[in-house]
């Protein structure tokens, strides 16, 4: 994701793999927690390249070949809601996925005429996946994550990719620019710590 010729070779072996592009999913992540006066350079530089730039690269080396789409191409980026509300202890991440989402409605709107839709999900806390185990189970948050939001448990891994099945269909061939929240209602309910 970080290195734009190595993305771009990525796209065109897949191209000719397959004989086209109709949709892309950028779900390229890095993060770890570190208050901001002690995030150093090269951490902010690194959380950045990944996610906003990775994304940049994915979408700028695609967009030849979603344009060529028969069905008219389709661009999907997982952030969260947590990049537009600000994240204490993960500025970086925070500003990479804001930039993601802002990213994603340009492109939207720049690129609708190519029949390109561009949009993002935002999921709440994942329970069957590693960043959940890692930062809420092991540390003994499970249950007051879990409460956070308003269904009261974490969400599922095909709950997302459910999201993305919606997103890259015909189903939602008039959408675009949208922020899709899949997060059991998470931002809507916060149960303070």
């Amino acid at each position: 994701m970080r290195n734009y010729d190595e993305l771009q070779a990525a796209v065109q072996g897949t191209v000719e793999r397959f004989g086209g592009l109709d949709i892309l999913v950028n779900n390229a992540a890095g993060n770890f927690v570190c208050p901001t006066a002690e995030l150093s350079p090269r951490g902010w530089k690194t959380v950045i390249d990944i996610d906003l730039n990775g994304t940049f690269h994915g979408c700028h080396a695609a967009y030849p070949y979603l344009k060529q789409s028969p069905h008219g191409g389709a661009i999907i980026s997982i952030i969260t809601m947590l990049g537009v509300s600000g994240w204490p202890g993960a500025a970086h991440c925070a500003a990479a996925k804001a930039g993601i989402l802002s990213l994603s409605r340009t492109l939207a709107v720049e690129w609708g005429p190519d029949k390109i839709r561009v949009n993002t999900i935002s999921p709440g806390p994942i329970g069957d996946t590693e960043g959940v185990r890692r930062m809420y189970i092991e540390t003994g948050r499970g249950e007051l994550e879990a409460r956070k939001t308003a269904l009261g448990r974490f969400g599922r891994k095909e709950e997302i990719a459910n999201a993305a099945i919606y997103l890259a269909s015909g189903l939602a061939g008039y959408v675009t620019g949208e922020n899709l929240i899949v997060d059991g209602g998470r931002w809507l309910k916060y149960v303070a710590a």
